[in-house]
């Protein structure tokens, strides 16, 4: 991204961590700042117009679609992007379910699903199926494995709550 003329630096928190990015326009959104100048591929282009979900990231815990946030308008605020949800060998609970489950094809809107469940399933542990349906509903699958992400999402809620009652 380059800067413009009268841009001010972001400081922001990604996956824990703080960030000060310089010179980032006033246009720029959430998700052009995330993939070009932090280096996350998380957080997928899909439509841009915050219809698909590919691009869904947490703000302050609760699931966006990055591709229609202002960058500007996060100042200050925690982003979780699917690289700090979990890391290799110690996976999100989502992350390991849908792994399990092979509940990936292309994987291209798996990035959204698997955050847009983990957001669910962080304010509500018991989700019935009829609600993780209902969850996903704005995400978009073009390869068609949503039995097997609808399995993924239910394995996850049975995980996160065997962990809480420990």
């Amino acid at each position: 991204m380059t800067a413009s003329c009268g841009a001010e630096p972001l400081h922001l928190q990604v996956n824990g961590r703080a960030c000060s990015i310089p010179g980032v326009p006033r246009e720029a959104t959430l998700l052009h700042l995330l993939r070009n100048d932090l280096g996350l591929n998380g957080p997928k282009y899909g439509c841009g117009l915050g219809q698909c979900g590919a691009c869904t990231v947490h703000v302050d815990g609760v699931a966006a679609r990055s591709c229609v946030i202002p960058a500007h308008g996060v100042a200050g605020r925690a982003i979780t992007t699917l690289e700090g949800l979990g890391t290799r060998g110690r996976w999100h609970p989502v992350q390991a379910a849908f792994e399990d489950a092979q509940a990936a094809q292309c994987g291209y809107c798996l990035n959204g699903m698997v955050m847009q469940a983990a957001a669910l399933l962080a304010r509500d542990p018991q989700a019935s199926e009829a609600r993780i349906r209902s969850e996903l509903s704005g995400n978009l699958c073009r390869c068609g494995t949503h039995i097997e992400i609808l399995d993924a999402v239910q394995r996850a809620a049975v995980r996160m709550r065997a962990e809480t009652n420990r």
